[in-house]
């Protein structure tokens, strides 16, 4: 529970409400004082409510007070005792006994706050029976009725108060996420644009312009030796060389960042380095995806991968150890995008739901295919019971769908307590060897 002091209005900015709560505390202090100045037999009891009213508005005024909850406590301490040497001159002194339980409710812990509330009103009490008053239930009921009027209220207060922070910090949290929210998924669809335009480029034009070469090629050397046609063919082969050359450089530029210094191991690579890696969507903005770093050291389990995931920025990931298998070869650029995609997404799900402390990423060219295999040993699933995706990311039959597009294959071996094994498999198009 919060301190009633670090709810004290002093400590805040006061709303209006609250500045006529602090009005009225100020009134009735003043009127109960005044009330016990003029009721008061002797010159000394005046003087004393003059004393008390005089400490009072000091504590008020003071700066400390409200800042310190040392000085509120001496600062309540000499108030409690001007008031104990009031309520000695005069009976009509009990009534500060009311302004006094929510001075010390506001300053005060709760666990002193009730205590000094408690012995307030048995001061009262016994004050009162003290100046020869006649006893009845009232002298007892009165006091006592008060300070629990005033535990209830003040408590309460400080009731709402807490909903209403913690409402207010959900409402910043909420508005926050959903900018953040906004901006992943704004970047994550222009990098989704950014490889259906590669892919489309590639899949056609590019595709278009090595045909046209190819059979340019095929024209040159049917021609007769001498034929005026040939420098034509040449410089029409030429152009569609050029711009073949031209339309590779377009796919390479809207190929995914991962991929624009290196090839496929080095970005599955960079993934495993002790660097923030790339996120799910190939980007670092919060809450894009998962993003991934550790390191590259054969024989050794790598140090400890740090994920950001769902908003929670540095948690402890799995340790993870990135290898390649047999001799890299250079892969068309929707094969890299759809195995680093891929490996991202498995990583990722390794985070977000294995609870793993090791996993490993395998990169492996064989004679006629390229696979990969992301393995962990995390406490596994089963598969079977793996429905679509609801955090709209890649999940296991997005993954199966981008692998299926290209030919390949996508399997998942998994069960509780026995880790996941994620392998990918796609066969190298013609001309491409390991």
């Amino acid at each position: 529970m919060d301190s009633p002091s670090s709810l004290h209005p002093a400590r805040r900015s006061l709303t209006p409400v609250l500045r006529a709560l602090r009005l009225c505390l100020h009134l009735l202090m003043a009127g109960l004082l005044v009330l016990a100045a003029v009721r008061s037999d002797s010159t000394a009891g005046t003087v004393m409510a003059v004393v008390v009213g005089a400490v009072y508005a000091a504590g008020s005024l003071l700066p400390s007070v409200a800042g310190s909850q040392r000085a509120a406590a001496v600062w309540l301490g000499v108030l409690g005792a001007s008031w104990l040497g009031l309520l000695w001159l005069t009976p009509d002194a009990l009534w500060v006994a009311f302004p006094l339980y929510f001075l010390q409710l506001h300053l005060l812990p709760t666990r002193w706050s009730l205590p000094a509330v408690a012995l307030t009103a048995g001061a009262a009490i016994v004050s009162y029976v003290g100046h020869g008053a006649t006893l009845n239930p009232g002298v007892f009921i009165g006091p006592l009725l008060g300070g629990a009027v005033a535990v209830a209220t003040v408590l309460g207060y400080q009731a709402l108060y807490r909903e209403s922070e913690r409402r207010r910090r959900l409402i910043e949290e909420l508005i926050e996420t959903r900018a953040e929210l906004a901006a992943a998924e704004r970047h994550a669809g222009t990098l989704a644009e950014r490889e259906r335009l590669a892919r489309e480029i590639h899949d056609t034009l590019a595709q278009g312009l090595s045909s046209i070469q190819l059979l340019l090629r095929a024209a040159e050397r049917v021609l007769p030796p001498g034929s005026p046609a040939a420098g034509h063919i040449d410089r029409a082969r030429q152009a569609a060389q050029d711009n073949l050359a031209e339309a590779r450089r377009f796919v390479r530029a809207l190929s995914p960042p991962d991929l624009e210094h290196g090839s496929l191991a080095a970005a599955l690579e960079r993934l495993c380095e002790p660097d923030p890696g790339p996120t799910e969507y190939g980007s670092h903005a919060p809450g894009a995806g998962t993003e991934a770093y550790g390191s590259h050291t054969p024989g050794a389990a790598g140090p400890r991968v740090r994920f950001s995931v769902s908003g929670t920025p540095g948690a402890a990931g799995p340790r993870v150890r990135f290898s390649v298998s047999g001799t890299p070869a250079e892969l068309p650029t929707p094969y890299e995008v759809a195995l680093l995609r891929i490996a991202q997404s498995a990583l990722a799900n390794t985070v977000r739901h294995a609870s793993a402390s090791r996993a490993e990423i395998t990169l492996s060219f064989m004679d006629a295919s390229v696979t990969l295999d992301v393995v962990d040993d995390g406490k596994g699933f089963d598969p079977g019971s793996v429905r679509q995706s609801s955090e709209g990311g890649f999940g296991l039959p997005a993954m199966r769908s981008r692998a299926e597009s290209l030919g390949g294959t996508f399997t998942v071996e998994s069960a509780p307590g026995q880790g996941t094994a994620v392998a990918v498999s796609l066969p190298l198009p013609a001309g491409v060897h390991a």
